[in-house]
């Protein structure tokens, strides 16, 4: 395993907090970060772009501030996520303010560029890939990324199919950089066993929903909160690719979770309009994502509770006797 240079001293536990669409804003990752978990946020979630301008800057203001206050135990560093899919029409826009405040970590997804890492080497930064499958982790590795994450079943929004016990070990044959594990990860014990699998970070969104300091509203966090591993469903449906969304949801919106239709995933639209509005809105504001690992969260909490539940289960997480 590899621990990369810029995590080293600054983490309560090995966690990164996935970017959630609308649901991760400066609020939840500052919160994040000072608890000690790479804090992140989508680049799209700014919305109009010339907010993101604002958001790195208080960021990176307030997590210096928190530096210079607490030397014995800094924050983690944060990160942004990048859609590098061609639809995204703001990318080098947003690039370029990425690069103003020289943003640690980039995560990058649907799709690999060399020419991204490269750019974001060149101020200091690492980029960890997304992917869901060998074939997008070689070819993430061979554009040079740093490290993958890799987004195996059960995972929430985008995910894969692959199981997380085959998903790491066949990676780690030919890959002994970094990686963060995805899928139904909702405690320590789960934190723990991603390490003993083989991965460096557990890489967590659906459990951040329910805390107090989530851009989501409350009957999301409580659906969160009162949601199992039952409740979701796997679908293509809403965006183009597929991914875990929450049943309850999908029945409110009038579907039946059953028997949901197929998408084209050649119409997914990472776009924005004049108004920096996403084209395709109502996907995640209506149809509510989520992976499996929610039966581990019972009652919406502040971040920072949370992260020291989180690391109390994995403190004592043991293997049990034989």
């Amino acid at each position: 395993m590899s621990m990369p240079a810029l995590f080293k001293g600054r983490l309560s536990i090995p966690v990164i907090g996935s970017p959630l669409f609308i649901i991760s804003v400066p609020d939840l990752v500052i919160a994040q970060c000072k608890a000690g978990v790479v804090g992140s946020f989508p680049a799209l979630n700014a919305r109009p772009p010339e907010l993101l301008d604002e958001w790195l800057a208080r960021i990176t203001e307030e997590l210096a501030a928190y530096d210079r206050a607490h030397p014995e135990r800094p924050s983690a560093p944060f990160a942004v996520n990048q859609i590098v899919h061609k639809s995204n029409n703001r990318l080098d826009h947003d690039m370029q303010l990425c690069a103003k405040y020289k943003v640690p970590m980039i995560i990058s997804s649907l799709g690999a560029r060399e020419e991204l890492n490269q750019a974001v080497h060149g101020w200091g930064g690492i980029v960890f890939h997304d992917v869901i499958n060998q074939k997008f982790a070689h070819k993430a590795i061979e554009k040079g990324a740093d490290g993958l994450i890799l987004v195996a079943a059960g995972a929430g929004g985008h995910a894969g199919t692959i199981s997380p016990l085959a998903f790491v070990a066949e990676t780690r044959k030919w890959f002994d950089g970094p990686i963060a594990l995805s899928g139904a990860i909702g405690n320590g014990k789960a934190i723990r066993a991603a390490r003993i699998l083989g991965a460096d970070f557990a890489y967590i969104g659906s459990a951040f929903i329910a805390t107090k300091e989530a851009n989501a509203v409350e009957r999301y966090k409580e659906m969160i909160a009162g949601s199992s591993a039952d409740d979701i469903v796997y679908s293509n449906l809403f965006t183009g690719v597929h991914g875990n969304y929450l049943k309850p949801s999908i029945l409110a919106a009038g579907m039946d979770p059953d028997n949901l239709p197929t998408s084209d995933p050649s119409k997914m639209n990472f776009g924005t309009d004049a108004s920096g509005e996403r084209a395709k809105p109502k996907a995640w504001k209506e149809i509510w994502g989520s992976g499996q690992g929610i039966g581990s969260i019972d009652k919406v909490v502040p971040a920072a509770e949370l992260i020291a539940r989180f690391k109390k289960e994995y403190d004592e997480a043991i293997d049990p006797p034989l």
